[in-house]
């Protein structure tokens, strides 16, 4: 493999869905992929000011090895903001993929929601529980299965090194499913969590049930509309938070527009109902890399409008 590797194989040309491919022989792959992404931004907070940030510095390695014609075992790791003093590792699971199955994934990685949100934003984007929470965790087990028309999903996450929300004590699950049908993408997320963990203000204790439904259309074409609702509910405070969501893009040859807004409400007076909105452009420099602008906002006290610019690339 070391020779192989060596040869440099890594300077083959990589397509928009591919990584790059260090090792392909006896039934052992090993790519490499990876993301940066530069901006200079101005927040929503009153007075921001705007300033560079580096948002994403990324590198990743998926490895499989193939058991037979339906199943191969593989490792993935990755390692974040690799640019800045806080970088820190991502995931890093073992998985099982099969052909007809599905594939399951056990380690550290993101749950079933995290895959929930509408909105092809780059900067400040449609604002809800859902979009606003961490679904990942040190100890998650995860199963997908994809077949065309029908998807679905599983996961579970312990955290019994109690260094989480969920904490040793809590447990958290969640699914989705989905279903496309002509120029229809429909899905619903459900999640339930026991948190009794700890976070920056101190101990947790609170029972979460969240809940999401979605619907894409792309019947006209260039055209994308998506819709979302989701609600999460807190049953130990008897309190909700609920939030619709309408976002849209549109190509025309190498730009991308979209815009999108949501609505928030919550429960308890203690918390500000808020709306939220952003609008951009893309422009594709070259495969893979995209430069854009944005403009961002919501009308919570003490919130101005947010605007910013930024490149970024993969492979």
């Amino acid at each position: 493999m070391k020779k192989t590797l060596v040869a440099l194989s890594v300077l083959m040309a990589a397509t928009s869905a591919q990584a790059i491919e260090l090792y392909n022989q006896d039934g052992a792959t090993v790519n490499m992929g990876g993301d940066i992404e530069v901006r200079y931004k101005k927040d929503t907070a009153k007075d921001s000011e705007f300033k560079q940030e580096i948002d994403d510095s990324d590198l990743n390695f998926d490895i499989r090895y193939a058991v037979n014609d339906q199943l191969s075992v593989g490792g993935y790791w990755e390692l974040n903001d690799l640019a800045t003093k806080d970088g820190e590792g991502g995931d890093a699971y073992v998985s099982f993929i099969t052909t007809e199955f599905g594939t399951v994934k056990i380690g550290k990685t993101a749950t079933q929601l995290d895959d929930a949100g509408v909105g092809s934003d780059y900067l400040f984007g449609i604002e809800s529980f859902v979009e606003a929470t961490d679904f990942s965790g040190d100890e998650v087990v995860r199963y997908d299965l994809d077949k065309g028309n029908f998807y679905f999903g599983l996961a579970a996450m312990q955290d019994k090194a109690n260094e989480d929300l969920v904490g040793e004590d809590g447990n958290y699950f969640d699914f989705k499913a989905g279903y496309r049908v002509a120029d229809f993408d429909l899905s619903a997320f459900y999640g339930k969590a026991k948190l009794r963990g700890s976070d920056d203000d101190g101990a947790v204790e609170a029972d979460l049930s969240i809940g999401a439904l979605q619907a894409t259309y792309g019947g006209i074409e260039n055209l994308n509309l998506e819709v979302g609702y989701y609600k999460a509910e807190e049953s130990k405070a008897d309190t909700d938070a609920q939030t619709f969501a309408f976002a849209a893009d549109y190509t025309m040859d190498k730009v991308k527009f979209a815009g999108g807004i949501s609505s928030t409400d919550y429960s308890v007076s203690s918390k500000e109902d808020h709306k939220d909105w952003f609008i951009n452009a893309g422009y594709t420099l070259a495969p893979n890399t995209t430069v854009y602008a944005e403009v961002g906002g919501n009308d919570k006290e003490e919130s101005e409008t947010g605007f910013g610019v930024g490149i970024k690339s993969s492979f």
